[in-house]
């Protein structure tokens, strides 16, 4: 966690530019009620401090490609470090995993994965399976419909009754 403070402003800021990451700066300053030098200058700040990590676009992926998407459940056989170090270089090396969440509470690991279809998912499981990188159970959730998926986060309702950020 940073050690720069944070107020209103630079949380209208950070909310904007997560709505719309290609918001000119003309139209951020406009948004947030500064003059656009100051409003860069605090944009530029949140950057170097590493609230801002980058911008994305969000694409419509299945107007590009067919896609499945699958949640899996992972434990792994042993837990020690070097166990989960090596589960989650494999991980991070492997691009149709888009996120891994370590979690307590009888498993060890979350993946949101995406692939072509069940059988290119299948695959992929089974060349982890072969690479033996310590999974020992795993469990396959196909998802049917993506009833809500928000790219930003609450800002609002997270910092609400608290002092802003030290």
């Amino acid at each position: 966690m940073t050690s720069l403070k944070l107020d209103a402003i630079d949380l209208r800021i950070l909310a904007a530019i997560q709505r719309q990451g290609r918001i000119t700066k003309l139209a951020l300053a406009d948004e947030v009620g500064l003059s656009p030098t100051p409003c860069w200058t605090r944009l530029h700040r949140l950057e170097k401090a590493g609230i801002v990590v980058g911008y994305h676009a969000r694409i419509a992926v299945r107007l590009v490609a067919p896609i499945t998407t699958v949640l899996v459940e992972v434990t792994l056989g042993g837990h020690r470090q070097a166990d989960f170090e090596r589960f989650e270089r494999a991980v991070r090396d492997t691009p149709e995993i888009v996120a891994c969440w370590s979690v307590g509470g009888g498993i060890d690991y979350m993946l949101k994965i995406v692939a072509r279809d069940v059988d290119a998912y299948q695959r992929l499981i089974d060349g982890l399976l072969e690479r033996e990188i310590g999974i020992d159970r795993y469990f396959t959730y196909i998802v049917t419909r993506t009833v809500k998926e928000e790219a930003g986060l609450p800002l609002d309702r997270l910092i609400e009754g608290r002092d802003i950020l030290p």
